[in-house]
């Protein structure tokens, strides 16, 4: 029998302690994902190396050490978040550790906007954080879209401050809206589509709500005033957005959303992907997770926006991807979550904390190895002569995604580091008009690909033979000639010419050659 005086739990009670319980585990979640950005000084993303590489230039530039082969351009170009911000902190520490601050930034923002989201719009905050965290890494981010993961955090907090201002004074929603989409304008273009989309949606919903048409026209219009004088901006001064090139690749977008949980690992991302739909399908299903009005237009707006959009819009690939992690950040904002007990409680969480730290040991097992590669490579740049013309091949032919082995792709742009380590010109630095300030000098123009991975070696083989393809890129036609090394990447293997080729360093991923002169 229990004592009279016993202490006793109530049930306001026992969801503070499960609410305490929760936001503890959120902390130590939070705290273990931002980990592998903090352990490793060239995170292993795909993209990544590339653009430290450019940050090495802008840096630079205008010094006694700034690299001969290219030159910054400045335009009003709507993809310059890092761009702008890593040069002016690299002035207080090292490049490197400046470009990795900037994706842990990046990160941050995540994380805080859609936690200050979902309190705008509930008061409270109940499952937005273990989503940011659970899609931290998924593919778009853990590829190093890094200035759209920068973007989309601001875009989050513009979201969530212009639902705090919504039904406030018109001046004040005016310029807070004005600030963010300026600043999204800058950091990323598609980071604003998805602030845009957004608030648009939003504004369609009230005025279908509430009838009220004609001010509803009134507040879309001034939603868009901003950005619409910032294009005008931007063609009156020669700006651009990317190249011209759109594609639809249909066949994948039914593929992503079991993808985008992991960017390395094609069994843990369908195993994470699938496991978290199936709890979302029962949790609606059984009236456990519900979205409210606003939430489900919402839903229904950026799924229709991920099917109609291009996979590859102004030269800009994997566009559509993207909306899939926007839409995993914004919609627990507008979602309730009544699970019927407290073990229900500790399951779902055991279970989003499960997603989340499955798919945070797959970032850690392909990044800490990854230590050892980068380190490799940046020690190969000893054995280059400074001012040297750098070619990358790989064993491989470059295929579109899904990829065989994605554990590989980090290495892709490694050897573009070689511009700061040996003041070297490697063609594939991204320098695309109106995506990079950055561009080749007119003297090595002509081998320059703004994007684009290796070359395969089967191509450079077949040309260095006299029997090239007659679709051969303009950039390898005479590689002997114009390039002085060349970096192969893959597992290692025998000289596939030993009469044009001296091995002069090699590892487990790359095989670095001196290109003799005939």
């Amino acid at each position: 029998m229990v004592s009279s005086d016993s202490p006793t739990l109530t049930i306001p009670d026992r969801l503070r302690s499960d609410r305490s319980v929760a936001i503890g585990v959120l902390a130590m979640l939070a705290a273990v994902s931002f980990l592998p950005v903090l352990l490793t000084p060239i995170p292993a993303m795909v993209d990544y190396p590339n653009h430290l590489a450019r940050m090495y230039i802008l840096s630079q530039n205008g010094t006694p050490s700034a690299n001969p082969y290219y030159e910054v351009v400045w335009a009003f170009y709507p993809n310059l978040g890092m761009d702008l911000l890593v040069p002016q902190m690299a002035q207080l520490m090292s490049v490197e550790n400046a470009t990795r601050l900037f994706l842990l930034l990046s990160q941050l923002l995540i994380v805080s906007g859609a936690l200050l989201l979902e309190w705008t719009r509930k008061g409270r905050i109940e499952f937005a954080g273990f989503a940011a965290l659970a899609f931290l890494y998924c593919l778009p981010f853990s590829w190093g879209f890094v200035n759209f993961e920068f973007g989309l955090g601001v875009a989050l907090w513009g979201i969530a401050v212009y639902l705090m201002l919504a039904e406030g004074p018109w001046p004040l929603r005016f310029a807070a809206n004005a600030i963010f989409v300026a600043a999204l304008f800058v950091a990323h273009f598609f980071s604003l589509g998805i602030y845009g989309a957004t608030l648009g949606l939003y504004e369609l919903w009230r005025a279908r709500h509430q009838q009220a048409y004609g001010i509803a026209a009134a507040r879309l219009g001034a939603l868009a005033i901003p950005a619409l004088v910032l294009l005008g901006v931007m063609h009156m001064t020669a700006g651009a957005i990317g190249s011209e090139g759109t594609s639809w690749f249909l066949g994948f977008k039914p593929i992503w959303p079991l993808r985008i949980m992991n960017g390395y690992n094609l069994t843990a991302a369908a195993a994470t992907g699938l496991t978290l739909a199936i709890l979302l399908y029962f949790a609606t299903r059984r009236g456990v997770l519900k979205l409210d009005p606003t939430g489900i237009w919402l839903a229904i707006g950026l799924a229709l926006l991920y099917v109609a959009i291009p996979s590859k819009l102004f030269g800009t690939s994997f566009v559509d991807l993207r909306v899939i992690p926007a839409a995993a950040l914004i919609l627990p904002a507008f979602c309730s979550l009544s699970l019927p007990g407290r073990a229900w409680r500790i399951a779902a969480l055991a279970v989003i904390s499960g997603i989340t730290l499955i798919n945070l040991a797959v970032v850690f097992a392909v990044w800490l190895p990854y230590r050892a590669d980068y380190a490799a490579i940046i020690e190969s740049f000893r054995k280059l002569d400074r001012g040297s013309r750098v070619l990358v091949g790989s064993t491989g032919d470059e295929g579109d995604p899904p990829f065989a082995d994605l554990t590989s792709y980090p290495m892709f742009y490694a050897p573009t580091l070689a511009i700061h380590y040996a003041n070297a010109f490697v063609p594939n630095l991204f320098t695309e008009e109106g995506k990079q300030p950055v561009r080749a000098r007119e003297a090595v123009r002509r081998l320059a690909i703004p994007y684009g991975g290796p070359v395969p070696l089967d191509l450079l083989g077949a040309i260095a033979a006299g029997q090239p393809p007659a679709d051969v890129p303009p950039f390898v036609r005479t590689w002997v000639r114009d390039y002085d090394y060349l970096y192969v990447l893959g597992p290692r293997a025998a000289n596939p010419l030993p009469d044009l080729l001296e091995v002069l360093d090699a590892s487990e991923r790359f095989v670095l050659y001196k290109i003799r002169k005939s």
